[in-house]
């Protein structure tokens, strides 16, 4: 269902490890705009709602309203006022204020949020959210989004170091190609008040001039304290872990082109067969020859990677709480199911149910069936969260 604010949300996509957190930490900084921690919420929880059963009933819409309240990566995104105890019926209370949906919840908490800093207006940022553009677009029609992109190869050496995602070139490639595929049918479609572009290489090397027309964009006065971001809460916090500690330092492009030193001419051809075509779309030209797997080998890339993700996930700065949770939330599915809430799956389906990395692209970080075969143990205890 529709919700169309006065204020516009700003939804900042982009595949992962193409600056969409610079972006985040930057917009946060607005003295207008308020711009919390990732939510995962469309990822997580828009191509499920089926399973939630009408969400014209109360309960239903109750379970909803409580995993989407309790289940953020940072609990509460601080507000010192949250009570843990309350915060899920008070969420659902102010989403019926709006709307008894989805969107209703995800209004609820953005308002939320945007009141206890004191800001009118407010932006989300998931990554994830390359895939679920269509479906934003369907609960929130004014929407304004921004969109980073960034050389395939410089995104997926940052991945394949990061400790989530992908491990290797083809996996990483694929992963980043399908968000750009994801994306294209918007990026060509949309209006210039609707959808904004940020090239990384361009950003990073001309960040005033990239975020006045940002600004202009979004209807928004431009101040030189923006380019202070590295010094703000969000980013003294990301800055303490391994995946983004250059947040905490001021813009640079000293980033740019890591790939020559971080990638094998082997992997930088596995990202050009992968990715080719679409890398030299968005101009990214000098690319290595392609180097062609065969079935084999792409076989024992994707399980290779199923395997180091699962085995990363409670490795030092690894994601295991926030996955822990994720495992939760696909049993409440189908305790749901078993209750008779719900009981096949919409025909067809909507994406990414069934799709072979469904899970990925729901905002899993790896594989039930890996996280099983390893018998990974989940933490919900937050002794290993630190953000």
């Amino acid at each position: 269902m529709a919700v169309i604010l006065k204020e516009r949300p700003i939804f900042i996509i982009g595949s992962e490890r193409s600056g969409t957190t610079l972006v985040l930490a930057i917009l946060a900084c607005h003295p207008r705009i308020a711009v919390p921690e990732v939510t995962w919420y469309y990822p997580r929880f828009r191509p499920y709602l089926h399973t939630y059963g009408n969400l014209d009933e109360i309960s239903n819409f109750h379970t909803l309203a409580h995993e989407m309240a309790n289940g953020l990566r940072v609990p509460y995104w601080r507000m010192e006022d949250a009570n843990p105890a309350s915060f899920g019926d008070e969420i659902a209370a102010r989403a019926v204020d709006i709307e008894q949906s989805f969107s209703g919840v995800f209004s609820a908490m953005f308002e939320r949020y945007a009141a206890y800093v004191n800001k009118p207006r407010w932006g989300e940022k998931t990554p994830g959210n390359v895939f679920y553009v269509e479906q934003i677009l369907e609960d929130f029609p004014n929407a304004q989004f921004v969109y980073i992109y960034r050389d395939c190869r410089d995104a997926s050496a940052e991945f394949i170091d990061s400790q989530f995602g992908p491990t290797n070139a083809y996996s990483a490639a694929v992963m980043w190609r399908d968000g750009q595929q994801a994306v294209k049918p918007f990026r060509e479609s949309l209006g210039v008040d609707q959808w904004f572009n940020i090239r990384y290489e361009d950003f990073v090397r001309n960040p005033v001039e990239c975020l006045k027309n940002l600004c202009a964009f979004l209807g928004e006065d431009y101040y030189d304290s923006l380019m202070e971001f590295h010094s703000s809460p969000v980013a003294q916090s990301r800055g303490k872990t391994k995946d983004n500690w250059a947040l905490a330092h001021p813009i640079t492009d000293r980033h740019v082109g890591i790939y020559k030193n971080q990638l094998s001419l082997d992997q930088q051809g596995i990202m050009s067969w992968v990715a080719g075509d679409l890398m030299r779309e968005l101009g990214y030209d000098d690319l290595t020859k392609p180097l062609e797997l065969s079935d084999g080998q792409i076989k024992l890339a994707v399980e290779m990677d199923g395997r180091y993700r699962a085995a990363t996930l409670d490795a030092p700065h690894g994601w295991i709480t926030f996955e822990s949770y994720g495992d939760w939330l696909i049993e409440q599915r189908e305790a749901r199911r078993k209750a008779g809430i719900w009981s096949n799956h919409p025909n067809p389906a909507p994406f990414p149910i069934g799709h072979e990395f469904e899970e990925y692209y729901a905002g899993m970080r790896s594989m039930r069936k890996w996280k099983q075969h390893l018998a990974v143990k989940r933490d919900y205890s937050q002794a290993r969260s630190i953000l």
